[in-house]
């Protein structure tokens, strides 16, 4: 059942189209051969009533010159004149003409249309009425003269009489009615032959157009199979630039980013099990050491010390997928406040103290620095601030430097963190805030991100209704500088955005992050100028 459905959507849309198509072309051309026949048949009928009517008035003119008043005074025709003359012009117009008295008799008659005279006839009195009056012109039988319909036209006769008109009789010519039938089957036999030779030529061009038309629709169907069976590489050739092509550029377009998403979540649960992976390899191999007595009792304290780190570490990492699915459904709110960013961002720098001694790194731009207040969730920045600290430090060369730089605008703060180092090359600039976007593919460096964190850090700025960018100059610097407005827009519903992110919050040691706020500036302002110092 399901395949002759299938089978049935597949044949749909080509079939509809062409069908429909060919029956209106089949509509338009019975209309228009109805239309052709309707005119045609009016136009001949006008051109035999022209035609007719001039002969018949001619004839009668002919007939009034030729008659004569008799010495008893009696009208005489020239019957033997006219009985040449007549035969001659009904051969000539291929019609009947017969001249008729008063009362109706048929005086005078050429070769019939049939071949037959009709001397002994006589024509109905209210016909010889309309055509004694003026002009008669009909479709008839003639009151039973022909046995075939016959399209008929009279005209008095008149002559003068004691310089008085008198209408003396009539002159009737008349075209067989079969005529006008042997035309219409002509013009229709003509017309058939011309719409059928257009008919097949218009369903050829129609089945073509509509097989090109609907042939990328069928290609991305295909391409879409293959994407569900997860073949990404499959794309839809753009031949043109009207609809179709614009949705086979949408489509691949949509193919490009599905690969690369694709791409990136292999990438991410690469990333994930590694990170999950490492920390529990040494969780176990350290607890076995430990009850199997591998390890000796005076280097247990050590190992378990290790093995709380990577207790640490992994809530981290379940801590991030926690917050990556609050992100996904939209839960995850701002808690608007003002406080100071500087401080915010001495804090963050205190909580590094170690990893940049260690490295020898010069800290510079926090002796220039001043209480800075704006409005925004303290905590998402402090996680901004951290994970733009951390790269820094993860980054920056052996003796090199980090400089924090904090801008006051009417409008806007901004924060400026750059350290020296190899910098990202500037193809990477545009992809670093990507999700699960990794610089340090050969994790040399970067041992414990997932490629998260930027992205986070991007999405809080925009929530922020801010922004941040990224600068680098390979071999010398990477800068990371973002603002925030003065005032963000007060929503208590204010959430991150509905759509699918994912997003690294590296969480600080809590113990800095609680110890570092209760120094007093003079505390905060030795260790910044001893750092400086010993760095």
């Amino acid at each position: 059942m399901s395949g002759i459905l299938k089978k049935a959507r597949k044949k749909t849309l080509f079939r509809k189209y062409l069908t429909m198509t060919l029956i209106t072309i089949l509509v338009s051309f019975c209309i228009l051969g109805l239309v052709m026949l309707l005119s045609f048949n009016s136009n001949w009928k006008h051109e035999k009533r022209d035609g007719l009517e001039k002969n018949a008035l001619s004839v009668s003119d002919i007939v009034s010159r030729s008659m004569s008043l008799s010495m008893s005074g009696e009208l005489s025709m020239d019957t033997e004149g006219m009985g040449k003359f007549l035969p001659a012009l009904s051969r000539n117009n291929s019609s009947d003409i017969f001249i008729v008295n008063t009362e109706g008799k048929i005086i005078l008659d050429a070769q019939g249309i049939d071949g037959t005279l009709h001397t002994d006839k006589m024509i109905p009195k209210n016909i010889m009425e309309k055509a004694l009056s003026g002009v008669y012109d009909d479709q008839t039988l003639l009151g039973g003269v022909y046995d075939a319909p016959c399209y008929v036209v009279g005209v008095p006769v008149t002559a003068q009489i004691s310089n008085k008109t008198q209408v003396v009789g009539a002159v009737f010519t008349s075209v067989a009615a079969r005529s006008l039938v042997e035309y219409r089957k002509d013009i229709f036999r003509m017309f058939l032959f011309a719409s059928l030779a257009a008919f097949a030529i218009s369903f050829c061009m129609v089945w073509v157009f509509s097989y090109n038309m609907v042939r990328p629709l069928r290609i991305m169907a295909g391409a879409a199979r293959n994407f569900g069976d997860g073949n990404f590489s499959t794309r839809v050739p753009v031949t043109s630039r009207d609809e179709i092509g614009e949705l086979a550029l949408a489509f691949n377009n949509m193919a490009d980013s599905l690969a690369s998403s694709e791409y990136t979540r292999r990438n991410f649960i690469a990333n994930v099990s590694h990170e999950l992976k490492t920390p529990m390899t040494t969780i176990a191999g350290f607890i076995d050491g430990i009850l199997d007595g591998t390890i000796p009792e005076e280097k247990q304290a050590h190992y378990l010390h290790i093995v709380a780190e990577e207790v640490k570490r992994l809530s981290r990492l379940v801590k991030t997928m926690l917050d990556l699915s609050r992100i996904d459904n939209g839960e995850l709110k701002l808690r608007p406040a003002r406080f100071d960013i500087t401080e915010t961002v001495l804090t963050t720098m205190l909580s590094f103290e170690k990893p940049i001694e260690s490295k020898r790194i010069e800290v510079r731009g926090l002796e220039d620095t001043h209480p800075v207040f704006v409005d925004g969730d303290p905590d998402m920045i402090h996680q901004v601030v951290y994970n733009l600290v951390e790269n820094a430090v993860k980054f920056t060369n052996e003796t090199g430097y980090i400089q924090v730089m904090i801008g006051d605008q009417p409008a806007r703060t901004t924060v400026t963190i750059r350290n020296s180092g190899e910098g990202i090359a500037p193809e990477e600039i545009t992809q670093i805030f990507d999700r699960f976007y990794k610089t340090d593919k050969s994790r040399s460096k970067d041992k414990t991100g997932m490629g998260l964190g930027l992205y986070i850090v991007k999405t809080i700025i925009q929530q922020h209704g801010g922004e941040i960018t990224a600068n680098s100059v390979v071999g010398r610097y990477c800068e990371f500088s973002f603002w925030l407005p003065r005032e963000i827009p007060q929503s208590p519903e204010s959430q991150m955005p509905t759509t699918t992110v994912c997003a690294e919050v590296v969480e600080p040691p809590k113990a800095k992050r609680q110890e570092a706020p209760q120094r007093d500036a003079a505390e905060k302002t030795a260790d910044k100028q001893d750092r400086k110092s010993g760095s």
